[in-house]
């Protein structure tokens, strides 16, 4: 599996990620999701990495990336269901993620990017999404 899915939930764009992401997957993402932000003018980006069991600096760095791309391009981005020994590796690599908000999982994280770009239910509904 070459691309990970990036599914739209009206203005908002989730990404889950189910698998141990190489690399090249990783460097895949980055672009397929700032090309879907732009072209859809997304407002949210939702990173699920619930599934990933081990993150190296690599992709700490690529999940940082991404949220500079996407904020460039007028999106929020939270990443949600890191794992504690994922969070143990990411500080013990002095690794941080500036603009990057967690949350513990999706629901969640919806709502924080719900309150971060000041989505209403409305807006929502006007994108083709029901509350």
């Amino acid at each position: 599996m070459d691309h990970i899915p990036i599914l739209q939930m009206g203005r908002f764009l989730l990404v889950s990620i189910q698998v141990d992401m190489h690399d090249r997957q990783a460097m895949t993402l980055q672009d397929d999701l700032t090309d879907r932000i732009a072209k859809t003018g997304a407002r949210g980006v939702l990173i699920d990495i619930s599934a990933l069991e081990l993150v190296d600096s690599f992709i700490g760095r690529i999940i940082g990336t991404i949220a500079a791309m996407a904020r460039v391009l007028d999106a929020e981005t939270v990443v949600v269901g890191m794992r504690p020994a994922v969070a143990i590796t990411l500080v013990e690599l002095g690794m941080e993620l500036p603009g990057i908000r967690t949350a513990l999982n999706v629901e969640r994280g919806m709502t924080l990017l719900t309150v971060a770009t000041g989505e209403t239910g409305r807006e929502a509904a006007d994108a083709g999404v029901e509350d």
